[in-house]
């Protein structure tokens, strides 16, 4: 496994301290953590940007067009909420979150 430094502002550092104590695990094990979720959400909003560029360029007819970026645009939120709550659950052995859901138009 690499290893890296990383200089952190002492409020930061302080607030890091104290989740691993709450959690009962080393610093590196929140950092690492907190690594890959970042990650992860970052290659979901180059996914799904690219679903939506994609979507913009396929349909011509500006009707199917509009319906289609709508329905997109409206489930990308739900999609990363969803998601995140799964990874979570998986990540800490917890089964899904219950959360409010949108009505679809």
């Amino acid at each position: 496994m690499a290893a890296f430094s990383l200089r952190l502002p002492e409020d930061l550092e302080s607030r890091l301290d104290e989740e691993a104590r709450r959690e009962g695990v080393a610093r590196s094990e929140i950092a690492r953590a907190a690594i890959a979720e970042f990650l992860a959400q970052k290659e979901r909003q180059r996914y799904l940007a690219a679903f939506v560029a994609e979507a913009r360029a396929a349909y011509a007819d500006p009707k199917i067009r509009k319906d289609a970026l709508a329905l997109a645009e409206e489930a990308v939120p739900l999609d990363n909420e969803g998601l995140r709550v799964a990874e979570r659950g998986a990540q800490y052995g917890d089964g899904p979150v219950p959360t409010r859901r949108r009505k679809r138009r």
